[in-house]
């Protein structure tokens, strides 16, 4: 079996950076994770000589030392993707592997390797359909005397074998087509000889979805005219199957209560809305698709006065897609929508929707534009070899930005992959008031990174910065920058902005405009997800400290009077990055909210919380932040921003760290109602 154990580890690091500005930053050093997934693949020589060819493996990781288990005391260096040989006398040993990051952060796995020149017996092998990917297989092969297997998918046409593995450790293959197929493993292990196993077995297919798209959503009421959706009033009356001579087949679906739209064999497929609708103060259509088939669907909006307009969407077979369609991108098309009453998809395949509605932003929602660049042009300064900004004339006046207006930004041929521009302002930014900015931007490539940061200009290490990404070209759109994170009190009074970041120029032309404060004062209200007073979840601890347990509120006053809570002891001489996780039945809607806050109850004042969440099946998708206690012996509210959570991302684990970076000291800590907000 294999005994993960991660260890984090400071080195210092020394970079020497030429002809670069005090607008340089090392930030990113910040952001390389520490190496996962730490483990080491075995190849044995079959011909009673022991020798074995270890190859490690880890996320993240650009080197290796692997300590063999045996008399040698002094490990060796490998390189990520390459591998080393070792000779072993028969006998079963402990292999160490130790990765290393860029950053000089660590990782280790110790796994077992046994060593003998007797062909493998005992040959077991266990093969199950994956519950929740389609055609794939998981494989775990166990036999004395064996250290590696072979798998044989059985397919035509397939270079065989597929995959190999460590005894005793599960592989995963994703076959091309559902059926029954006679695969085979080979056992191999130190001796000459080999053992087989050959049998039927019927991979199939997942042909519905086994989870909901997301968390419900949760815009406010008057922000939505909903037509299918639980979280919602439909507009009464609509028929989700009219006769329209479709070969399209209509099955209402339910998966554990929530109810879907399935439409099979589909080749086009109205609904008639129960009454004609406006939607002209929205500002998007919304929809959730799963597929085990189709690659997109063509969404058409009907108007009573001017037809039929489509938009095409891209969806990902054996996931949900949540799809967001500006209504611009119908009425541009001279769609008129203040009287809609008719959909209708067009595709191949089946296809299962949810969440079928119009919304706009927040009511409520109060901008404040910092820049527009029509009156005196602020004072810039470029950084990184790019050219100097220019105050011109908006080359696109249509759309979104019709102002006269423009700053036009040139990411020059060769120019820093970090070249960018600033401007001062003469007041602070509001962010007291305020938790976001939209600035309006042209761009000719989709797809590229706009990182947006204000600071503070008399110190440079006190800044916010918040990437979004380029979705249009050649046509001006909103990019909204979550500024929740600001610290209270700093002056913010430098406003940066990078077009195509972490990318070498290319003397590709960009504009921006109206730079804008925004307080999102109709966002919704906060969504609670686990307050322990019902069942609770099961915990995984980790890092050497006691169990969670779920105990009665020790301080049933100020900021939490619930009943129960979790209690989190970090034991004396735990790691220092001890913790603790749990699951959830669903992933976090992050589509919809920023912010994760949870109530905690700390000994200490000024200690780091960090809060994580992650994809329980691929924990190298995660999103994790820090904030500070700042009493001691009292109930708080924690805010931490996830908005740079990926809504196609399933993140269903929550892993929670006190007193971050710090030994364990039997320190006791309390934490309860982890709420998703804005």
């Amino acid at each position: 079996m294999k005994k993960i154990k991660t260890i984090y580890k400071a080195l210092l690091i020394l970079f020497v950076i030429i002809a670069c500005t005090d607008e340089r930053s090392l930030d990113f050093l910040d952001t390389v994770s520490v190496p996962s997934n730490v483990s080491a693949i075995y190849n044995i020589t079959q011909d009673n000589t022991g020798l074995v060819t270890i190859t490690p493996t880890a996320d993240g990781a650009i080197s290796f030392d692997v300590y063999f288990g045996d008399a040698t005391t002094t490990p060796e260096n490998v390189e990520s993707g390459k591998n080393i040989q070792h000779k072993y006398a028969e006998g079963t040993y402990q292999v160490k592997v130790v990765a290393y990051n860029t950053n000089g952060d660590t990782a280790e796995a110790t796994q077992d390797l046994f060593v003998s020149f007797k062909a493998p017996q005992n040959l077991v092998v266990t093969i199950n359909n994956d519950a929740a990917i389609s055609k794939q297989v998981n494989v775990l092969a166990d036999a004395d005397f064996a250290v590696t297997f072979e798998f044989y998918s059985g397919e035509d046409g397939v270079t065989q074998p597929v995959m190999s593995g460590n005894i005793g450790e599960s592989i995963s293959y994703a076959y091309a087509n559902a059926g029954i197929y006679t695969y085979k493993v080979i056992a191999k292990g130190g001796a000459i000889e080999t053992t087989e196993f050959t049998a039927d077995f019927e991979v199939t297919e997942i042909l519905a979805p086994i989870a909901s798209a997301a968390a419900a959503p949760s815009r406010n009421d008057t922000d939505v005219i909903s037509i299918f959706s639980d979280s919602y009033t439909d507009v009464a009356g609509t028929d989700f199957n009219p006769n329209w001579g479709q070969s399209t087949i209509y099955t209402p679906f339910d998966l554990n209560g929530d109810a879907i739209i399935q439409y099979s064999n589909l080749n086009y497929q109205g609904i008639q809305i129960g009454s004609t609708q406006d939607v002209s103060t929205m500002e998007y259509l919304h929809l959730d698709v799963w597929t085990a088939d189709a690659t997109e669907l063509e969404t058409f909006l009907i108007s009573i006065a001017s037809g039929e307009k489509l938009v095409k969407s891209t969806l990902t077979k054996d996931a949900w897609t949540s799809i967001d369609i500006p209504i611009s991108d119908f009425t541009d098309q001279g769609l008129s929508v203040n009287d809609l009453h008719q959909f209708k998809f067009v595709g191949s395949g089946s296809v299962f929707i949810d969440n079928l509605y119009f919304y706009k932003a927040p009511s409520g929602s109060v901008s404040t534009v910092v820049e527009g660049f029509e009156g005196t042009a602020p004072t810039f300064t470029d950084f990184g070899n790019m050219a100097p900004i220019e105050v011109v004339a908006n080359p696109d006046v249509s759309g979104l930005n019709t102002t006269s207006n423009v700053a036009k930004f040139v990411k020059s041929n060769g120019s820093e992959t970090w070249a960018g521009a600033f401007f001062d302002i003469p007041t602070s930014l509001d962010f007291a008031n305020n938790n976001k900015m939209t600035v309006k931007t042209w761009s000719p490539k989709a797809g590229i990174t706009v990182r947006f940061k204000v600071e503070n200009s008399a110190d440079n290490t006190q800044f916010v910065e918040v990437d979004a990404t380029a979705s249009k070209t050649n046509e001006w759109e909103e990019l909204t920058f979550d500024m929740s994170s600001a610290a209270p009190g700093v002056t913010y009074d430098r406003i940066v902005i990078f077009f195509d970041w972490d990318v070498s120029g290319d003397d590709s032309v960009y504009y921006y405009d109206e730079i804008t404060l925004v307080n999102d004062v109709g966002a919704a209200t906060p969504v609670l997800f686990q307050d322990f007073e019902g069942t609770a979840p099961a915990f995984t601890d980790f890092g050497n400290m006691a169990p969670i347990e779920i105990v009665v509120n020790p301080d049933t006053s100020g900021a939490n009077t619930t009943s129960m809570v979790a209690k989190f002891v970090k034991s004396s001489g735990s790691e220092t990055w001890a913790g603790a996780f749990f699951d959830m039945p669903s992933s976090l809607d992050v589509a919809n909210y920023g912010k994760v806050v949870v109530k905690t109850y700390s000994p200490k004042s000024g200690i780091t919380v960090r809060f994580k969440i992650e994809n329980a099946a691929d924990n190298t998708q995660f999103v994790e932040v820090d904030a500070v206690t700042t009493t001691a012996n009292a109930w708080e509210e924690l805010t931490f921003d996830i908005s740079s959570a990926l809504p196609a991302i399933t993140y269903d684990r929550i892993v929670i760290f006190f007193d971050w970076d710090v030994s364990g000291d039997d320190s006791i800590y309390y934490y309860d109602e982890l709420a998703l907000t804005n």
